[in-house]
């Protein structure tokens, strides 16, 4: 997520971070594609259904999911519901303030939710139980904990992973009424979507972008692949452009990295 509406990089520094970069190099040290260390802890909220902690590089991001039932929407009758929302914390960025989600959270849940919903994680129609009438509901909540760039990728990983961790109780049909059970069964989510975020600085796209460079940034476009290796969704930020090639070399990048990512997600889970 952007910091440029309130995060002033140095004009020295921009010059800076330009000459690095036309060398193939960070100022992190970091090549032009490659990501910070991730790491990712599952199973930390003892009440949630289901969450994860996740660090990357110094952004530090916490998904908690909460099951129940409830209606479903009339245009999808046959189908549970899957609610992302996200909140940056004061004390996560000196320019957080306590309140209404800001419209930097909002977007950055529905970027998130776009990527599960999209790449088809969550088997929806799974979440029906009596249909037009009563689902599943499932609320993914994300709290930003620390703020040091590229929380789109740091949140998408924490929600895919509380997601495929979670467990929720049974519920039974029985004469049009629905009961619980003292089942325990998994949330049916079996893909896993793999978010990779770039900026482009003048000529260069940066993978995984700190705060530093996010307020450097032209543009920023986040690309998320699901586990055959397909586009799911894509989402393109800032007023300036990105050339065709870039683009392909984005959509290269994202593939070639959501592979790894994606390991370390599976391996998360146990």
């Amino acid at each position: 997520m952007s910091m440029k509406k309130n995060y002033v990089v140095e004009t020295i520094r921009k010059a800076e971070m330009a000459e690095v970069l036309a060398k193939g190099k960070r100022l992190d040290g970091r090549a032009l594609d490659e990501h910070r260390p991730l790491k990712i802890q599952t199973g930390i909220i003892q009440k949630a259904n289901g969450s994860a902690l996740v660090t990357l590089g110094n952004t530090e991001v916490i998904a908690g999911v909460k099951v129940a039932t409830g209606t479903p929407f009339p245009d999808t009758p046959d189908k549970g519901l899957l609610v992302v929302n996200a909140e940056i914390l004061p004390l996560a960025s000196a320019y957080a303030e306590p309140g209404p989600p800001s419209e930097d959270a909002i977007e950055l849940a529905r970027v998130v939710d776009r990527g599960v919903r999209e790449s088809e994680m969550v088997d929806m129609t799974k979440l029906c139980l009596i249909p037009g009438k009563t689902v599943y509901t499932v609320f993914v909540d994300v709290n930003i904990m620390n703020v040091d760039g590229n929380l789109f990728d740091a949140t998408s990983y924490a929600v895919v992973s509380a997601l495929r961790t979670a467990k929720m109780k049974k519920y039974k049909v029985k004469d049009e009424k629905v009961e619980e059970t003292e089942d325990i069964v998994p949330v049916p989510a079996a893909k896993i979507p793999v978010s990779v975020t770039m900026a482009r600085i003048g000529d260069s796209l940066v993978v995984d972008p700190d705060s530093e460079e996010e307020g450097a940034m032209d543009m920023r476009i986040t690309i998320t692949t699901d586990d055959d290796e397909n586009v799911c969704a894509s989402q393109k930020g800032e007023a300036s452009t990105i050339s065709s090639a870039q683009v392909l070399q984005a959509v290269d990048t994202s593939i070639r990295l959501g592979r790894e990512i994606r390991k370390q997600i599976k391996d998360a889970a146990g």
